[in-house]
């Protein structure tokens, strides 16, 4: 039954000014009809962090993920008709995949010569050690895949996102810590390929705040087609999550500033809808918030993230049976409009530890529903 959840803390005297969470929020989690189970966790298999990406077709959605927690790499699936039904490809990947370990992470890129490739990228070999980012690459929309040198460089998570830059390269963020351990202080690097993923430039740092660890960076176009804006989690979790923004194609960027409110989160990914709003799925974390450690998606406009405006409002996407072990999206929308969103999360009270799930829904459905 879906429901609005009142924002009571609003005169409760609890929140700062500055943390009130002023927008509404829908809950669509108990909407099963939306939610698809791509992978099932067992009382033995912890299926985590997964991300996709879709084809050009408009249709063809292919997912991959690791096991346990930040585990190895292996598995992937593919749906062929916008993420209603899946087939596992786990037999199609070369044998060397399952020693990748910790997030891997999918994406499109083209080649100067027009020649598409998909490349997933994952952190480390065996137990997180040796070269960072091992890959392997398909040139048949996936259908085939063979494992890739490692790109030598030491991270935490691989790209947390990949954007084309307008003359054709592609620009990709990442995060670690010293000596590219998980531990403090995290920055943001990022590099360039300029022949559609075989080789990257030199890293450099892009984000480095003192007091605060921003890390999974999500980097896209505004609406303008100039301006590159970058989302942050902000790994104190003391505050909110951290923008950036470049007006130079990733040459120089912006010193990090804190989000609205309703996008404080973790791992963020997001869409631009054909009427021009902008929706982004993440772990919530935002402080006081009802549905923090939830998997939820804020809905507004490139403006409100620029102005710090609230947004129009959040939406409840999945219930999270584990506290705030989810997240870590993917964001796909498909042409007649639904949104089809991603995640890990432990979906369901019992012996079973953590599914891939996705759930799909249409601004036009939660519009109306907030009308309600």
């Amino acid at each position: 039954m879906l429901r609005v959840i009142l924002s009571l803390l609003l005169t409760s005297g609890l929140l700062r000014a500055e943390e009130k969470p002023d927008l509404p929020i829908l809950d669509l989690s108990d909407q099963k009809a939306r939610q698809v189970v791509i992978a099932a966790g067992t009382a033995e298999t912890y299926q985590g962090h997964p991300t996709t990406t879709l084809l050009a077709d408009g249709k063809t959605i292919l997912c991959v993920w690791c096991i346990n927690h930040g585990g190895a790499a292996g598995p992937m699936a593919r749906s062929d008709d916008g993420g209603k039904t899946w087939t596992r490809m786990d037999e199609a990947m070369p044998p060397g995949f399952k020693t990748h370990q910790n997030c891997p992470s999918i994406y499109r890129m083209t080649d100067p010569a027009g020649k598409e490739r998909l490349w997933v990228f994952s952190a480390a070999l065996g137990k997180r050690s040796g070269p960072g980012m091992p890959s392997i690459m398909s040139e048949d929309a996936g259908k085939t895949w063979k494992e890739m040198p490692p790109l030598g460089f030491p991270c935490v998570m691989t790209f947390s996102s990949i954007v084309k830059l307008n003359d054709g390269r592609y620009l990709g963020l990442y995060h670690k810590g010293p000596d590219g351990k998980d531990k403090a202080p995290l920055e943001v690097l990022q590099t360039i390929t300029a022949d559609g993923g075989f080789t990257w430039s030199t890293p450099k740092v892009v984000a480095a705040v003192e007091g605060k660890n921003p890390c999974e960076p999500f980097v896209f176009r505004a609406p303008d087609g100039v301006e590159l804006c970058c989302l942050l989690r902000e790994n104190t979790h003391k505050g909110r999550s951290l923008v950036m923004y470049s007006h130079d194609e990733g040459a120089t960027w912006t010193t990090p500033i804190d989000t609205p409110w309703g996008l404080t989160g973790d791992r963020h990914a997001g869409v631009f809808t054909k009427d021009g709003r902008l929706v982004v799925a993440f772990r919530d974390k935002a402080l006081k918030s009802p549905t923090n450690g939830h998997f939820v998606a804020w809905v507004g406009t490139y403006d409100d993230l620029k102005q710090g405006k609230p947004g129009q409002y959040r939406v409840k996407l999945l219930h999270s049976n584990a506290g705030g072990d989810c997240g870590y999206p993917g964001m796909e929308l498909l042409p007649d409009g639904t949104i089809v969103a991603t995640t890990y999360l432990k979906y369901a009270p019992g012996p079973e530890k953590h599914s891939v799930v996705s759930t799909r829904f249409k601004l036009e459905e939660t519009d109306k529903l907030l009308q309600k």
